[in-house]
């Protein structure tokens, strides 16, 4: 078959149904995510099941049946991950602490580990990571979700020396505000205060990230983009925000 097999975990909101819906024609899916039931409906062409990155039994479950309905994966996107609170390290409790890093490194680990040997073998394939400016910047209130993104910019820097000369790409997308559930995610579904984190500004889609995902994926064979970073033009870095007294 000459259409490529697209892996996307966390495909259920945000960035990974973005990719999902941008994705869909032209190739295979394979769609993955807690909440299976939010998962998009790709018809017969398509494979979704439920899949939780941190737990090793659901990850081969889910693996399996994909390579059953779909063949080897030709691109895996690493979108999984969360934010859990804006707790400062002396009040912390550390629950949220496990879970992010479980879910955003280990996670990642999990599912990439079983994924890239088959793409060594044949000699191509692409792992995309769904990173953060986070990643090149903490700030208060989020120091582990900001070392979960630093972890994961590491380890997407140690994979592309791991697979240099393999035919296999490694790239990271790191986007700053996108307006998904990712902040009634981290308020713990309080959409007054997820919505206050956009007052004033412009901030990206899940649409826009998704493009950039396309973008680096669809490059010629010989081209590899390390990182593509993607800010509303409203921001700056991680801790730069122009506000407006509305949006525009």
């Amino acid at each position: 078959m000459d259409t490529r097999h697209i892996l996307i975990t966390g495909a259920s909101s945000g960035i990974g149904k973005a990719c999902a819906d941008l994705l869909r024609e032209g190739n295979r899916l394979s769609l993955g995510a807690r909440r299976a039931e939010r998962l998009p409906n790709l018809g017969a062409e398509g494979f979704r099941q439920e899949l939780d990155v941190t737990d090793e039994s659901s990850v081969e479950s889910f693996l399996a049946a994909s390579d059953a309905a779909q063949g080897p994966v030709d691109v895996l996107i690493n979108n999984a991950g969360l934010a859990r609170g804006t707790e400062q390290v002396a009040n912390a409790d550390g629950r949220a602490w496990r879970e992010m890093i479980e879910t955003n490194v280990l996670g990642v680990l999990n599912i990439t580990r079983r994924v890239l040997p088959q793409m060594l073998d044949r000699g191509r394939g692409d792992i995309v990571m769904i990173g953060s400016v986070a990643g090149h910047e903490p700030y208060e209130g989020g120091s582990v979700y900001c070392a979960s993104k630093h972890a994961l910019r590491s380890i997407t820097r140690a994979m592309r020396y791991e697979v240099l000369g393999s035919g296999v790409r490694v790239m990271s997308v790191d986007p700053g505000m996108v307006e998904t559930e990712f902040s009634i995610v981290r308020f713990r579904g309080n959409e007054a205060a997820a919505g206050k984190v956009y007052d004033g500004t412009h901030p990206l889609s899940a649409q826009d990230v998704a493009e950039c995902v396309q973008f680096a994926i669809d490059r010629p064979q010989h081209v590899n983009l390390d990182c593509i970073q993607i800010m509303p033009t409203d921001q700056a870095s991680a801790k730069r925000v122009h506000r407006r007294d509305s949006r525009s």
